[in-house]
């Protein structure tokens, strides 16, 4: 793939420090460059502009831009899932996505590079893949975090959908307080569901 220079200027110089030179570093520099600038911006040489690297460090660690894409896409939907308490530890359905709002308030940049990933989908067929293998990822974790509740494939469904509804506003309007109160009522129409779901103890009216 033929690579656009395109000129970054100097941002993201302020983030350098610290970063280092491992592909973590690289894919997290990734995530800002997008974030910051959309989809179109994302080249070796603004990552490692970003990153405070040679341009061919990153050629040498990713191969392609396609690549580079692929890999920052999966270190972002990783890193969302297990910092997000969206598969709570505790096994509790009080904790299901506990620290999702500080999450996204901490690092709204994770969250922006996936939803320009989404949108330039739509205008681009051939990034269709790694939209589906976002989607695909999130849904699973959704699935193994309420599977110990009983909760059905038809409300966890709905569940994802109200969560990536839920980060869109947050990231969009930056309004935690009103995202974890959001979250709370999706926590007491998950035990409502299990409530009714689950069979009732014979002579229990």
């Amino acid at each position: 793939m033929t690579e656009t220079v395109v000129d970054e200027g100097t941002g993201g110089q302020d983030n350098r420090p610290g970063y280092g030179q491992g592909r973590e570093a690289l894919m997290a520099a990734a995530v800002r460059v997008v974030a910051r600038g959309g989809l179109r911006k994302l080249t070796y040489r603004s990552v490692a502009a970003e990153a405070g690297v040679t341009h061919g460090l990153v050629v040498h660690h990713f191969g392609s831009r396609d690549a580079l894409l692929e890999e920052a896409l999966g270190w972002a939907v990783r890193r969302s899932i297990e910092t997000s308490s969206l598969v709570p530890a505790s096994g509790r359905l009080e904790d299901f996505a506990a620290t999702l709002a500080a999450f996204i308030a901490a690092d709204p940049d994770l969250q922006v590079f996936q939803y320009e990933l989404k949108l330039e989908s739509r205008r681009r067929p051939e990034l269709r893949h790694h939209v589906d293998l976002l989607y695909d990822a999130y849904r699973d974790a959704v699935r193994e975090a309420l599977a110990c509740f009983d909760v059905s494939q038809e409300m966890t469904e709905i569940v994802f959908a109200a969560l990536d509804g839920l980060v869109f506003h947050q990231v969009t309007s930056g309004a935690p307080e009103r995202i974890e109160e959001s979250i709370e009522a999706l926590r007491r129409l998950l035990a409502a569901h299990r409530a009714q779901a689950s069979p009732r103890a014979p002579g229990v009216p």
